[in-house]
Formats: structure tokens, sequence, C-alpha cells
């Protein structure tokens, strides 16, 4: 018994001395590990983001321009830059804001490596805040554009544009938050936020996440000053996408339209109206002859069920109204006076200026 203990103990201390010199060899002389071990400390990591940036940033423009004059009044501004925009793919299709372009002309793109062309407007789109324009360049560079509804909180995203016309740059951050509305800056809000830093000149350039794809567009920060406090808001790269598309094929980004305005209805109004669900969106107008009214809607009726799923808040039933193409038949459920309803209109085109 005495000699198996004894020999247990010696292999267990030689053991032990083993791990010991290897953790030292290995600290020492990392290269000796395999190629790819977590330990050797020589493979790119979250300390870089070097080749995100390699990837994306060429294709990341700065905007020059003009503002436009009436005939007859003297120029009130040189050209100067504007702000920023991605080069979408080879046929030259340059995304930007279309805050950054509103009122300017004789629009110009400079690429990163040094060359320009006049840009034409493809169409506008003050709705989202999205603009696309057109160059006529060779060997243009390309970016590989994701998926901006697989981004979580938490996410690394970097922004690139060219601030305060000093040149490209890069800022680096997180994904703070995702559908982000109710802030007032366009129509149709459903905003990456990020405390990435967009600055002035940032508008309309690139957010891209660590793989080096094309995630949003930068359109605004929150300040109190004239300055970046942290938090920024990206167009989703997904809605880009399908507005994209619209101005390629038509000029103008088509959506279906019901002739209402709304708001949402609380909990506490639900209950004082004796409701039996506690939402829904109020109809504070209906414009006369538009597609709600031919239905029979009329102001103060609240709308619960769109094709019946619930509506919690009129942003969502804003945004599941303009998906719908135009022709598009749409039941409509609700309560009018305590009185249960269900009507069905007909979606129209939203017009280009309400």
């Amino acid at each position: 018994m005495g000699q198996a203990r004894h020999t247990v103990k010696f292999l267990f201390q030689s053991a032990v001395a083993g791990l010991a010199v290897a953790f030292v060899v290995v600290f020492l002389f990392p290269g000796l590990l395999p190629s790819g071990h977590p330990l050797r400390g020589d493979q790119a990591g979250p300390g870089s983001f070097a080749a995100a940036v390699a990837a994306t940033a060429p294709a990341v423009v700065n905007l020059v321009g003009r503002a436009a004059v009436a005939p007859g009044f003297e120029e009130r501004q040189a050209s100067g830059s504007l702000g920023s925009g991605v080069v979408m793919n080879g046929d030259g299709y340059v995304i930007t804001n279309h805050h950054v372009i509103a009122g300017m002309e004789d629009l110009s793109v400079v690429l990163v490596d040094g060359r320009s062309a006049p840009a034409r407007l493809v169409g506008t789109d003050p709705e989202t805040d999205i603009a696309l324009l057109r160059i006529e360049l060779p060997d243009l560079p390309s970016i590989r554009v994701g998926r901006s509804d697989q981004l979580e909180v938490g996410d690394v995203v970097l922004a690139i544009g060219n601030p305060f016309s000093i040149g490209q740059t890069v800022t680096q951050g997180i994904v703070s938050g995702t559908g982000r509305g109710q802030l007032g800056l366009s129509q149709f809000e459903n905003f990456i936020q990020t405390d990435a830093a967009i600055n002035v000149g940032n508008s309309g350039g690139a957010l891209v996440n660590a793989r080096g794809e094309l995630v949003g567009i930068n359109t605004a920060f929150f300040s109190r000053r004239l300055d970046s406090e942290g938090i920024g808001f990206a167009i989703p790269i997904n809605l880009v996408r399908g507005v994209m598309s619209d101005l390629v094929q038509h000029g103008r980004v088509i959506r279906g339209w019901l002739g209402v305005g709304t708001q949402t209805l609380t909990p506490d109004q639900a209950r004082a109206l004796g409701l039996p669900e506690p939402y829904g969106i109020i109809l504070t107008t209906v414009q006369a002859g538009g597609p709600a009214a031919r239905a029979g809607l009329r102001p103060n009726d609240i709308i619960t069920h769109v094709n019946g799923e619930p509506v919690v808040v009129w942003q969502d039933a804003l945004r599941s109204i303009a998906a719908m193409p135009p022709g598009t038949k749409v039941t409509l459920s609700g309560n009018r006076r305590g009185q249960s309803f269900e009507v069905e209109a007909e979606v129209a085109e939203r017009p280009a200026r309400l």
C-alpha cells in the first residue's frame, strides 16, 4: 500500500512540474503553438477593425455643391462640402440623405482616391430622408451590404464619413438601440441608435458592422449643442434598399395611403371609453374623398386591428399601410362610440406632398 501511495505522489508531482514547464514555454514562446490557437495572440480580434474599414471606406464619398438661388439673385454660397454618401454598386448609384442635398445644385461626388464626377439626382424621398444620386466613373469601389434586421444591441459598429470637411474619418461604438421612432426627424422612422460619433458632415455616410458590411446610413445626432453627445441615428439598410429600388424603377417611392391622421390610444383613454381592448389608434382627421372616407370612416373612430392584426401605436399602422401596394383591399376593425365595426378600404398611392 505504501509503495502505491509513493507511486501516485510521484506521478502527481511530475504532472504538476510538467504543466508548469509547459506554461513557461508557451508564455515565452507562443509561436510554438499551432496556427489559430487561441493562446497565440497573433490572430485578428476585436482589438482592430482595420479589415472592416479597408473593405468599406473606399465606397464612402464626399458630396460637394452650392445652394440653389432664384434667378436675379447673386450667388449666396460658394461650392463646398455638403456631407457624405455611399457608392452602392458599380452602376454608380450613390445613397445619401435628402437633407444633405435639398436645395443644392451643381452636385459632385469626390472619392477617397481623389477622383470626382458630377452627380445626377435620380430621386429623393423626404419621408425617409433618403436621396439617390448617380455618377459615371470607371472602376468604382463596391461595398458589401449586410442586414440591419440582424443587428443586436451591443454589436460593434463603425461610422464612416467626412465630418467638418477635414477628410474621411472613422468612429467606433456599439448599437445602443433599434427601431427608434417618434423623433420627428422624418415621417417613416425606424432608426438604429448608436454611440459611434456622428458629427456634422457624417450625414449620408456609412454605418458598418465589424465584418465590413453596410448596415445603415448615418443621418442625425441628438445634441443640445452643435456637437455629438453619443446619441446618433442611422437609417437601417433594409429600409434604404427598398427606397433605392423604387427610386431606380419609378423615380419616386410608391406607398400605400388611406388619408387619415392618427394618434395612439392610451390605456387610460381605452378604459374611459369602456373599450374591450386597451390599445388602438384614434383617427384625428379623415381626408374628404380619400380611401378612408370612401370606406365610411370618420374622425374619432378607433381602429384596433388592420387585417386582423392588433394595432398598438400609430407608427405601426402607418408602416403597415405604407407597405401595401395601391389597390390593395384592407380590412379595418375598430370601435365607434362604443359600437364595434369593420370596414374594407382600398389603399391608394400616398401623395408626394401631404
